[in-house]
């Protein structure tokens, strides 16, 4: 007997180890963020009404047409008059970019963003083990990481990606990047630098694709501190829950919806086509295809299969329906949504049956730093924190789009009680949002311009002054 009762207890106990090991190393593999910076540019960068309406007017190549398109863009677009833009804006050398502009574009969030969050963090340059430079719309050598890199001193065996040309999803790409790193190696530290260079990119032709690129980026960026130390578990802010990337590249729709491009005057800009919107949404639709079974529970996914078998069973699935027909929110308790425009934000808030309450930081973003395209996340982010909105145990789904089509998602469950860190971008500003309106001044200055007949229009001496 004693015998036998060793020859059971060996195996039990051999498979107790291996779950315990098993468990032990996944705990290695976590994805923590530590801490994260927005950047928030000079105010001598800001852009008023009065200044858009002078780029406007130097821009020699629109007429009527494009004025009021112009116009209509911008009043519809949610932005508002506190965001930003680069340097050469205000030096009115938008028509005529050098390469050192768009460097020295990036050079100067580098210098704010970084250190600030390496001060703030207590972690030396040289502990930092992984950099992920996302930057989509300027290559230069030697690349970015690799000024970073020089200018921080960090350390010759830090492993570097430098990625172009992701667009406005890059962020997520690049934290993608970092969990599979950290799957394979223990107790590192990574930084993800994320921004995008307007400097070269201004567009001063009239085709109305490619205006509409200039209505709606502004300047920013975020620098991001993650780790997988689990030492550092109980100073980390958020612990990545999943995360999955959709890609249509391979249709040639998705493909060219946004393109950087030139028009048949060879003006390089960047394309967004009419079927953006309908690439936007076969891309998301895939997209909460992978991810709803990883994030909501078992009885709201039976929920969903019970009524829509009924529903087909029925004959009785509501025209013209694109509601998901899911409630995230039973595992979802925040949604921070990519600021890619009002129509972006609203597309989803209905798609998701979304409530004004969950939308609120993302139009406030849109509303105070326009698109920063792939750092808007994060700011749509530090709107919650200094919202006091993020409690321990939460979950928060981000969702993001970009060139490609791409459609990457992820959700980050909040680690402790957040109130707005020191450095958040929101704080001494957050007590004035939500405003009571929304709207811009722009029509209320330019709205004339839409009662103007093309065959007797002439540009007044005063006039976008």
């Amino acid at each position: 007997m004693g015998l036998l009762f060793y020859l059971y207890l060996l195996p039990s106990l051999y498979l107790m180890f291996k779950i315990w090991k098993w468990v032990d190393e996944k705990r290695d593999k976590e994805c923590y963020i530590l801490d994260y910076q927005c950047y928030k540019p000079t105010d001598d960068r800001m852009v008023s009404t009065d200044f858009a309406g002078q780029v406007i007017k130097r821009t020699k190549n629109l007429g009527l047409n494009e004025y009021k398109f112009l116009l209509k863009a911008i009043v519809s677009s949610g932005i508002g008059e506190q965001t930003y833009s680069p340097r050469i804006m205000f030096a009115g050398r938008e028509d005529n970019p050098t390469l050192q502009d768009g460097i020295d574009e990036m050079e100067e969030f580098f210098e704010d963003s970084i250190a600030k969050i390496l001060d703030r963090s207590g972690i030396s340059p040289k502990e930092i083990d992984i950099l992920v430079v996302n930057i989509s719309m300027i290559a230069i050598m030697p690349s970015l990481s690799s000024r970073i890199i020089n200018r921080y001193k960090m350390r010759k065996d830090i492993k570097v990606f430098n990625l172009t040309g992701m667009g406005c999803s890059a962020s997520l790409i690049s934290v993608d990047i970092v969990r599979s790193v950290f799957k394979t190696y223990k107790n590192m530290n990574a930084m993800v630098v994320t921004s995008e260079s307007l400097s070269p990119n201004w567009y001063s032709g009239n085709d109305r694709s490619m205006i509409l690129a200039n209505c709606l980026f502004r300047s920013g960026g975020a620098v991001i501190l993650l780790s997988n130390k689990r030492s550092l578990e109980r100073n980390a802010l958020f612990k990545l829950k999943c995360l999955v990337r959709t890609h249509h590249g391979a249709r040639d729709d998705s493909y060219g919806c946004c393109v950087q491009t030139e028009d048949e005057q060879g003006r390089p800009g960047f394309h967004l086509g009419k079927n953006l919107p309908k690439a936007a949404t076969r891309a998301f639709v895939d997209n909460l295809r992978v991810i709803s079974p990883m994030i909501l529970p078992i009885r709201e996914l039976l929920r969903y299969a019970l009524v829509t078998f009924v529903r087909k069973m029925s004959n009785n699935t509501p025209k013209g329906e694109k509601k998901a027909g899911v409630n995230f929110r039973t595992g979802v308790d925040h949604f921070c949504i990519h600021t890619g425009g009002k129509a972006v934000i609203d597309g989803i808030g209905f798609s998701l049956d979304l409530t004004e309450y969950d939308l609120e930081p993302a139009r406030m973003t849109l509303h105070r730093f326009g698109n920063t395209s792939a750092a808007s996340l994060w700011y749509v982010l530090a709107y919650m924190e200094a919202k006091k909105r993020l409690k321990k145990g939460d979950r928060v789904l981000m969702i993001s789009f970009g060139a490609g089509f791409k459609c990457n998602s992820c959700v980050w469950e909040v680690v402790r009680d957040l109130d707005g860190n020191v450095g958040n971008v929101w704080k001494d500003i957050i007590d004035s949002y939500p405003p009571q309106s929304l709207a811009n001044p722009y029509l209320e200055k330019y709205g004339w311009i839409q009662n103007e007949d093309i065959s007797t229009f002439k540009v007044p001496e005063n006039y976008l002054n």
